[in-house]
């Protein structure tokens, strides 16, 4: 079988024998991207929502505020596809220090954070590239379910999607023998100096990935992770403050058909068009969380100002919330210096004041909690 998004060869002899997917090199040719009205119309909106969504984050006092929280949502919505149970608010608990022993989901999402954080640094000195995918994919796959497939490795075997074997598989990548080749064509179109729309490009990387499937496991994660990378690296977005994987989360089946589709059809455009809504979605949503932080933290403010001689250092410690929206006493008095008795006291006062909450745990450290900063995020 062969269309414009590539061909199956077989592969092996006999009983062995299987059929592989080699996606052909983009963009697609025969025909090239159809730009409908609808099409047209998604590029238009798409782009003034980022648009907006740049705009509203950099009006914020400090745009880390929201983008620290937001990776991290990112991070457990994008995991949970690939099967982790563990919640953001396992996450911030153990970003809290609430448990001696982090489980294993709660790491996978932690990974996440590191690979996404680590991306985002690494793209200031180093392109978009092949090595970059590998470095990101070790972060991922460090010390979780995952780890005893070569982590920051492109595979050396044989991998498929769907069924307990191979001859039930509902897709079965490139073979190891093609995997290289589709590697570097896939490396020579993410930096080809095209005239195609960044949000065509970036959804035609994703799901050119997810074809090649060059992993043994977390293709998934890296494969939603290059979509931001690849905005950040083209200065679509000046903050890495849009993540699709909510987006896919709740249109799962739809996702997987359009990809489906793109191998067993050819056909781009659906692909490309379900993309394209996702990222409008997306940015609302992100514009109204952006917008709902500077409504909550301008709240907040007027409390503390009215909190007389406490006002400053309650200051201190509101401002540290937006990067850990977390607090306990020690952490308080060796911050502001002062006795752990004044320590406890102001931040009871914080709860009184209905900025921070006790949060119950069976830890020995009193844990207190940024709730609605949390909350903001925490809706499905």
């Amino acid at each position: 079988m062969e269309n414009r998004a590539g061909r199956n060869i077989k592969v092996g002899n006999g009983n062995a024998e299987y059929s592989s997917f080699i996606p052909a090199p983009l963009p697609p040719q025969n025909p090239t991207i159809q730009y409908d009205d609808e099409m047209i119309y998604l590029i238009s909106e798409a782009n003034r929502y980022i648009g907006r969504l740049d705009e509203v984050t950099d009006t914020l006092i400090s745009p880390s505020y929201f983008v620290y929280m937001y990776a991290r949502k990112e991070a457990t919505l994008s995991s949970q596809i690939e099967g982790t149970r563990a919640t953001f608010s396992d996450l911030i608990k153990a970003e809290a220090g609430m448990s001696d022993e982090v489980p294993n989901d709660v790491r996978e999402i932690e990974n996440y954070v590191k690979a996404t954080s680590y991306g985002f640094d690494r793209l200031e000195t180093l392109p978009l590239s092949l090595r970059l995918i590998r470095e990101i994919h070790g972060i991922l796959m460090e010390g979780v379910r995952g780890e005893n497939k070569t982590p920051g490795e492109f595979r050396k075997s044989q991998n498929w999607i769907g069924g307990y074997s191979i001859s039930t598989a509902s897709y079965i990548p490139p073979s190891i023998d093609q995997l290289n080749s589709c590697l570097d064509n896939f490396e020579k179109f993410m930096h080809e100096n095209d005239r195609m729309s960044p949000l065509v490009k970036a959804a035609l990387i994703h799901s050119q990935f997810e074809m090649i499937h060059p992993f043994l496991d977390g293709n998934g994660r890296v494969g939603r992770l290059l979509i931001a990378f690849y905005l950040a690296a083209n200065d679509i977005l000046h903050k890495p403050t849009l993540y699709l994987s909510k987006f896919i989360k709740r249109n799962q089946h739809a996702y997987y058909e359009c990809l489906f589709n793109i191998h067993a059809k050819g056909d781009y455009e659906t692909w490309i068009k379900f993309f394209l809504t996702g990222v409008i979605e997306t940015a609302q949503e992100a514009v109204e969380i952006a917008r709902s932080i500077t409504s909550i933290r301008e709240e907040d403010l007027k409390k503390i100002n009215a909190m007389g001689r406490t006002s400053e250092n309650a200051l201190i410690i509101y401002e540290g919330l937006f990067d850990k929206p977390t607090v306990n006493i020690e952490e308080a008095t060796k911050k502001l210096e002062i006795s752990v008795a004044t320590s406890g006291r102001l931040l009871d006062r914080l709860c009184e004041e209905g900025i921070l909450s006790n949060l119950d745990n069976r830890t020995r450290k009193k844990v207190f909690i940024y709730k609605r900063y949390i909350d903001v995020f925490n809706k499905d």
